[in-house]
């Protein structure tokens, strides 16, 4: 009985490849020495560290969730349903982590955060121009948001760009009306720069779709925008309650309000009718 010849085990390698002429091919693609080495911290305490970590951390999670909702958009405008759920669906893991940034930040006390909080000036959250333009996909748009991003050409351009585009809602609502719901003229043709307010038409249509078979793919695409939704409110609950911890009801830093802002923004539901349809399903 012939047996095939099986590669000895001194033929393995024993260690990775090791030497390379330049960086590695890791350090080429994922650039971590330059993520890594971006941290400068303003003050002696050591829980900045923590905080300037967490907050960048966020930013680059606004970023891909901005690609996925991108994505999702450009799908839903060729009515490729499937690419645009899958998109949407990606998007809900990435919130999840992005809601758990809040974890390291979220047990501050009054004191610890007041150990380098004047290391941030005049700089809130609030200026983030990624996390702005997740805000306005989602239909939150506001010109006046352009503002603080006038020193920074390439960024207001972006912020600018967004604002004048249909939002991940926007989108949607076509799809409702190219599927053969009553969407008005009224809604289609409304100034996409201006914040999304919910109308009568788009609820009705939302009711119909849940009135239907469940696994519709409309019924599954509204299932995932509602899923997204949830997230979002959530994020938005997680920071009131963090801020709320860290410094009570005092101003926030850049002039806004603080946890009166926070809170007037966490009892705003994003994609609106999918909520209100439910009443009526």
């Amino acid at each position: 009985m012939s047996h095939q010849a099986q590669p000895s085990a001194a033929s393995e390698p024993e260690t990775p490849h090791l030497d390379f002429a330049g960086t590695t091919p890791y350090e080429d693609y994922v650039k971590a020495d330059v993520l890594t080495h971006l941290q400068h911290t303003l003050s002696d305490d050591p829980g900045e560290m923590v905080f300037l970590v967490t907050t960048q951390v966020m930013e680059l999670w606004f970023t891909v969730i901005v690609h996925e909702w991108e994505t999702a958009a450009a799908a839903l405008r060729s009515d490729d349903l499937p690419v645009a759920i899958a998109a949407l669906k990606r998007s809900t893991r990435e919130l999840e982590a992005l809601n758990a940034s809040w974890k390291p930040l979220g047990q501050l006390t009054p004191a610890q955060f007041n150990s380098y909080r004047s290391a941030l000036g005049e700089g809130s959250g609030f200026q983030s121009a990624m996390y702005r333009r997740m805000e306005f996909l989602l239909g939150e748009k506001s010109a006046s948001m352009l503002v603080p991003h006038r020193g920074a050409p390439r960024v207001h351009a972006e912020l600018e760009k967004a604002l004048q585009e249909p939002s991940l809602y926007d989108e949607v609502v076509r799809v409702l009306a190219r599927r053969g719901y009553a969407i008005p003229d009224a809604v289609l043709q409304r100034d996409i720069s201006l914040r999304y307010e919910p109308f009568d038409a788009v609820e009705a249509a939302w009711t119909a779709v849940y009135s239907g078979a469940e696994d519709a793919e409309l019924a599954r695409l509204g299932e995932a925008l509602t899923d997204v939704a949830e997230l979002v409110w959530r994020w938005r609950n997680d920071h009131l309650v963090a801020t709320r911890r860290a410094m009570g009801s005092k101003p926030g830093t850049g002039g806004s309000a603080g946890v009166a802002w926070l809170e007037k923004r966490a009892r705003k539901n994003v994609f609106p009718e999918l909520w209100t349809a439910r009443s009526h399903v």
